[in-house]
């Protein structure tokens, strides 16, 4: 069960059941993920990508939901009209669920602004848009259609989900990106996108064509740079970098979702000692942020929260610790045990449940230090036992 901090109001309004068609994909899995975070608002109905060759399951799927927000599509393909024919064979699967289960929900489609592309991608989403519009305005339910730029942001799939996806798993493997075409692009970030999914749930959105605005617009040589940029600063040194705008940070949060915790973590740390004792360099970093330190008794563990957009170091300077991450919706836990003796740090990704306990015989200190101050009105730490 996931709990926030520092929530400042009580819902008092009816639980709304989702569902996601789509939902393992790289937005449904984190549209389902920041639903759970709100329980007493939203009840995620579980959907299979198998429903849709079962009819009686697909049925009961839609028979329960009160809004279906429909991202299941297929964008590769080695036969492009492939691509077209299973993207409209889903809506109008869909369509006919509707009608034989009698539901109306509200609608939510996710389209592309590849629908202005002459491609089977972009027709089958802009033909598909157009099918539950119409269908949604003969049966007087709410329809959101939303047209997205190109989403980026952690866990996508590489020479799937996006080219950035692509380039941050290249760079974290040691292989070398190419460009195809250094054209400007338009992005948004998953976290806003969900945003405007969740939005447009709760205010209930009626509008056919919703053309969602765009975060950036980029080069992908300019892109590629910032990312060259964090391999030498963040993946050889872990130096956090300065961020001169939301982007790249949100960009950064996206490259090291890539690293693999088991492949870069402990970090031990370097001790300059001379006849005074001892200097440890502990943290480099471009930007901001704040720095708190804490003792931790024998046995006792702290913890069991993840964040979303926090970027935060876990620093061991005296007694044993062990330190365990869970990617949130993953059962793989990772465990690091570091000593005071020789000092040590973990950095936490995003949408990373994480602990540290005290397995020594005397009290455990460490430095933690995030890159933003705590708000009490927008703490972004959630509660999940790893």
């Amino acid at each position: 069960m996931i709990t926030r901090s520092g929530s400042t109001s009580a819902f008092t309004g009816q639980t709304m059941n989702i569902g996601i068609t789509g939902q393992p994909g790289f937005i449904g899995t984190h549209l389902y993920n920041t639903l759970r975070l709100y329980p007493e608002r939203y009840r995620c109905i579980p959907f299979e990508d198998a429903f849709f060759t079962d009819q009686t399951k697909l049925d009961n799927f839609v028979k329960q939901c009160d809004v279906i927000v429909h991202l299941a599509a297929v964008n590769r393909h080695p036969d492009p009209d492939e691509i077209y024919r299973t993207n409209i064979k889903l809506v109008k699967q869909l369509i006919g669920s509707l009608e034989k289960t009698g539901k109306k929900p509200h609608i939510l489609f996710s389209s592309s602004t590849q629908e202005e592309s002459d491609n089977p991608y972009g027709k089958s989403k802009k033909e598909g848009r157009e099918m539950l519009a119409d269908w949604s305005g003969r049966n007087g339910n709410v329809f959101s259609g939303l047209i997205f730029p190109n989403v980026f942001g952690p866990f996508g799939m590489p020479y799937y989900n996006s080219f950035i996806a692509t380039f941050c798993h290249q760079l974290n493997n040691n292989e070398t990106p190419v460009i195809n075409e250094n054209k400007p692009v338009r992005l948004i970030y998953i976290e806003d996108t969900v945003k405007t999914i969740i939005r447009c749930i709760t205010e209930k959105v009626n509008d056919k064509e919703l053309n969602v605005p765009y975060e950036t617009e980029i080069k992908v040589r300019d892109v590629l740079e910032i990312l060259e940029n964090y391999k030498e600063k963040y993946l050889n040194h872990y130096i956090i970098p300065a961020f001169a705008s939301k982007f790249e940070k949100d960009l950064f949060n996206t490259f090291r979702s890539f690293m693999d915790p088991a492949g870069h973590f402990p970090v031990k740390l370097i001790s300059h000692p001379d006849k005074r004792g001892v200097f440890t360099e502990i943290l480099k970093t471009g930007t901001g942020g704040q720095v708190s330190y804490s003792s931790t008794r024998p046995g006792i563990c702290r913890g069991n929260h993840f964040h979303t957009r926090k970027i935060e170091r876990f620093i061991v300077i005296k007694g044993k610790a062990e330190i365990k991450l869970r990617r949130i919706g993953t059962k793989e836990v990772y465990t690091f045990n570091l000593d005071g003796k020789e000092p040590a740090f973990v950095d936490m990704p995003v949408w990373y449940t994480h602990n540290i306990t005290n397995t020594g015989k005397e009290d455990l200190y460490t430095i933690f230090w995030v890159n933003e101050f705590y708000d009490t009105s927008d703490p972004d730490t959630y509660y999940e036992e790893v």
